[in-house]
C-alpha cells in the first residue's frame, strides 16, 4: 500500500477538525509563538482549504492576508524592498543576514516559475519531492515582508493534498513531525543559506535593511533540493507510521471516555474537555482542588465511576 493510501485510511477514520486544530498550533510553536485563538482558526482555514485552488498570484497573496491577519504593522503583498533573515546590530542597527532572499524586482517573475512548477512541472514527480521543491523554494525567495515561514509550509500541505495524502475534507498533519525535528529543520533550510550568502552582494540601506546589488535571480531558480526532500519524507514517513496512529488511538480512548460520562451526566463539551485535562494531568484521578471548585457538584460515586471509565478508556483498552 503506498504511503498516500495509508495516510487517507487512517485519516479518514478520524475527525478531521481535531487533526487540523493540532496542526494548526504546531505550525506556530514552529515560528516560536503562542497566538491566540484567532491567528490559530486562520491558520486552520488556510490549511484546511489547502489544494483546493491552483497556485497563482493572487492565491498566494490571499494566503498572506489569511495568516497575517492584522497589517497595521506590515505591509502586505509582494515585498517593494531587500529581506532577510536574520539580526540586527545592538548599536548600529545595521542587519546581520543568515538568509537574503531575492531582489524584490526579481520577485514577480520567480513567483511565476513556482506557480508554473505547481501547475505543470509538480504532476511530473513524486509529490513529497514536488512539495519539498514548491514549498523551500517559496522560503528560499521570500517573496512577502512577512508570513514567509507559514506560507512555506502551507504550500507543503497544498501539494500534499493535490496529490492525495488525505481524504476530501481532511489534511495530512505534517507539522507535528517538522517541530519533532526541529533541529534538521533549521539545518535543511540553513544548507543552501550558508552556501548561497558568500555569493550574494549587497549593502546596508538607511533603515537597516539590504540592498542587493548582483544578480542573484537564478540561485532562487534552481536549488539542489535532495536534503530537503529527504527531510520532508522522514516527515513524512514519521507522521504516517507514528503521529496518525497515536493521534488515532487517542481519538478512539476520548470517543470511548465521552460515551460513558455522557451515559451518566449531561455535560457541555467544553466541561467535558476541562474534565479529561484534569484526569489526564493526575494520572486518571480527579484531584481534590478540581472535586471542590470546577467539578463540586459531582457526588463521591460519579467521581469514581468517571475515574473508572477514564482507566477502561485510556488504558485498559491498549
Amino acid at each position: 500500500m503506498s504511503w498516500s493510501a495509508r495516510s487517507r485510511r487512517i485519516c479518514s477514520r478520524e475527525p478531521a477538525a481535531f487533526l487540523l486544530r493540532k496542526d494548526s498550533k504546531t505550525s506556530y510553536v514552529i515560528e516560536g509563538e503562542r497566538p491566540p485563538q484567532d491567528r490559530i482558526q486562520r491558520w486552520g482555514k488556510v490549511v484546511g482549504e489547502a489544494g483546493r485552488a491552483p497556485l497563482d498570484e493572487a492565491e498566494l497573496l490571499r494566503l498572506q492576508r489569511i495568516v497575517i491577519g492584522d497589517k497595521r504593522f506590515v505591509k502586505l503583498g509582494f515585498r517593494s524592498e531587500g529581506g532577510f533573515v536574520g539580526e540586527h546590530d545592538r548599536e548600529t542597527q545595521g542587519p546581520i543576514p543568515d538568509h537574503i532572499g531575492a531582489r524584490h524586482e526579481d520577485i514577480a517573475c520567480l513567483v511565476r516559475g513556482l506557480t508554473a512548477f505547481d501547475q505543470a512541472a509538480e504532476n511530473e514527480l513524486d509529490p513529497v519531492v514536488a512539495a519539498a521543491v514548491l514549498a523551500f523554494g517559496s522560503v528560499y525567495i521570500r517573496p512577502f515582508e512577512d508570513g514567509n515561514g507559514r506560507i512555506h509550509r502551507s504550500l507543503m500541505h497544498h501539494v500534499l493534498a493535490r496529490r492525495g495524502f488525505n481524504p476530501a475534507g481532511t489534511h495530512f498533519p505534517v507539522s507535528a513531525a517538522i517541530l519533532d525535528k526541529i533541529g534538521e529543520y533549521k539545518d535543511v533550510l540553513e544548507s543552501y543559506s550558508r552556501r548561497l550568502l558568500p555569493c550574494i552582494e549587497w549593502e546596508t540601506t538607511p533603515q537597516g535593511n539590504v540592498k542587493v546589488l548582483n544578480d542573484t535571480a537564478d540561485f532562487y531558480r534552481f536549488f539542489d533540493a535532495t536534503p530537503h526532500a529527504e527531510f520532508l519524507y522522514a516527515c513524512v514517513q514519521r507522521t504516517i507510521d507514528q503521529d496518525l496512529p497515536r493521534e488515532a488511538r487517542f481519538l478512539r480512548s476520548f470517543d470511548r471516555f465521552r460515551s460513558g460520562v455522557e451515559n451518566m451526566i449531561d455535560m457541555p463539551e467544553r466541561t467535558l474537555n476541562c474534565l479529561l485535562g484534569f484526569l489526564q494531568q493526575n494520572e486518571g484521578r480527579l484531584s481534590k482542588r478540581a472535586r471542590d471548585n470546577e467539578f463540586s457538584r459531582l457526588t463521591p460515586d460519579e467521581v469514581t465511576k468517571i475515574e473508572e471509565l477514564y482507566q477502561a478508556a485510556f488504558h485498559d483498552s491498549g
